[in-house]
């Protein structure tokens, strides 16, 4: 019912903006062209989900919006705490109650556009987008050849913070070097490998790629990988002399005051990190790892969020929502989340504000940019999928060929995900840390109409956490955090698809 209410939507206002032209559209103004600017005066009201620590600033700037328009448009706004996490899943749970302006991250696009979610840019708001953003982050926001988002920022990637005291400034091009820094002090090294986001970075760091090619209508029709190579086998090594160090951690959380000296993580982590540290603060991109004396530095992903136009059957005011987004995500706003947050910009123009580039963490990011594949739209299993090969290398012999056996497994699975049964699509399971498991294994549900229940009850502790996922993927998961056992007991758990609600029934 919720898909039908979003393409009835989306038919809708295609019908409606016929007559209006492309530029008119809910995402496709022009950025203060004479298209239909006159004819724009007018309150509207308008609902915008943004993150809790924006709540406040979006208000203000939305005001700075109703002083400054030229075309008469007054946005009455109510702004409400939605995060960038959780805007995807509530919104194809029920389209016609989200915000009209959201704000999001990247990988939640496809689901978002296969589910009528959010609104097309016209060729006018296509061309304004990609003339101010950084090539990345248009990328982030395209499916097929369309544009589908305005970007909001280009921060979302990772690089190495370094305890000075521990690895000094000479050894941080060398992995080698910070390892053996790191095992002769009995330090840790935190780099969450048994994580896809992290461990590709290995891969894209010998130049191998993985592709996930989307239609224009958002869905996954192929893939080119080719992790599982022989350029994918140096990548495997790379990863090895890290997991099968005594000083590996699996972690990317601010570590330095539990034992570690190296920390590969982002922006987020910067204040307390530079708390931990102080004087033996250290930030810079990642390192170079050798094989067979070839040097590789070590790649990664680089992302960012964006802010979503849900289509509207009222094209004028779709019009007016589209210069709010165009105002929202453009130079002084985004500088704006910069002070305030620290959000990195996409805005060629902030970007090249002084003190952006005196920033020491985005200095660090855009560094290791030189090496950052733009995360591009993935499928929801991957994650899953990939993870598993720095586990593999990890529990392997070490020989070339349990490496190479590794990345064929991994091959394997992502090329099943095209045959994969309608069945096996559709199905709901249950994955988490149910039975001890570390979220490794998909558990069996079965429908009753929307409503579907585990096949079994499990015997569950408080604190046990888990969610239910379609087509054992990320791309629709419940509940949007994962659902925490409040007491201990032995239920069987239930899953409405209809509204997403996810609840405990004791067995």
């Amino acid at each position: 019912m919720k898909k039908l209410l979003a393409i009835i939507l989306a038919l809708a206002m295609m019908l409606t903006l016929a007559a209006c032209g492309d530029d008119a559209n809910a995402g496709g103004g022009s950025d203060g062209a004479d298209d239909a600017g006159a004819d724009l005066a007018g309150t509207y009201d308008v609902v915008i989900w943004a993150p809790e620590a924006a709540v406040d600033l979006t208000k203000s700037q939305v005001a700075d919006f109703n002083s400054s328009n030229e075309y008469g448009i007054t946005i009455n706004a109510t702004v409400e705490p939605v995060s960038e996490a959780d805007a995807a899943t509530n919104m194809i749970t029920d389209v016609q109650a989200g915000g009209d302006l959201f704000f999001f991250a990247q990988d939640q696009l496809s689901r978002m556009i296969q589910a009528g979610a959010v609104s097309k840019l016209g060729s006018a708001a296509a061309t304004y987008a990609k003339e101010n953003n950084n090539a990345a982050s248009i990328l982030a926001a395209q499916s097929g050849n369309d544009l589908y988002a305005y970007p909001l920022t280009a921060d979302n990637g990772y690089f190495m913070y370094y305890d000075k005291s521990v690895v000094p400034d000479s050894d941080v091009d060398s992995l080698e070097a910070i390892i053996a820094d790191c095992e002769a002090a009995g330090k840790n090294i935190s780099y969450e490998l048994e994580n896809a986001w992290y461990s590709a970075g290995f891969f894209f760091g010998v130049g191998c790629h993985s592709d996930w090619v989307t239609d224009n209508d958002g869905n996954f029709i192929s893939i080119d990988d080719d992790f599982n190579s022989d350029k994918g086998l140096i990548a495997a090594k790379g990863i090895q002399k890290v997991v099968t160090s005594k000083s590996y951690v699996n972690s990317s959380t601010a570590d330095f005051a539990s034992g570690s000296a190296v920390v590969v993580t982002g922006t987020w982590n910067y204040a307390t990190i530079k708390d931990q540290l102080g004087d033996n603060f250290g930030v810079t991109d990642l390192p170079s790892f050798e094989v067979d004396g070839q040097s590789y530095h070590i790649g990664s992903y680089s992302g960012c969020k964006l802010l979503g136009v849900k289509p509207q059957t009222d094209a004028t005011k779709g019009a007016a929502i589209a210069r709010l987004a165009q105002y929202l995500t453009g130079k002084d706003c985004q500088l704006a989340r910069f002070t305030s947050f620290g959000w990195g910009p996409s805005n060629k123009d902030a970007l090249a504000d002084p003190a952006v580039v005196a920033d020491p963490t985005l200095a660090a990011l855009n560094e290791q940019g030189n090496y950052a594949v733009p995360q591009p739209n993935i499928h929801g299993s991957w994650w899953d999928i990939a993870k598993v090969i720095t586990t593999d290398i990890k529990d392997s012999d070490g020989s070339d060929d349990a490496l190479k056996a590794a990345l064929a497994k991994y091959e394997e699975s992502i090329q099943a995900v095209f045959t994969m049964s309608d069945d096996v699509k559709n199905a709901f399971t249950v994955i988490g840390s149910i039975n001890g498991d570390g979220w490794t294994l998909d558990l069996p549900m079965t429908a009753d109409g929307d409503v579907w229940t585990s096949n079994e009850a499990y015997t569950m502790d408080a604190g046990v956490e888990f969610k239910c996922r379609q087509g054992k993927s990320w791309d629709v998961a419940y509940p949007a955090d994962n659902f925490v056992v409040d007491t201990a007991g032995t239920y069987y758990i239930q899953l409405n698809a209809a509204t997403g609600e996810v609840s405990l029934i004791p067995a």
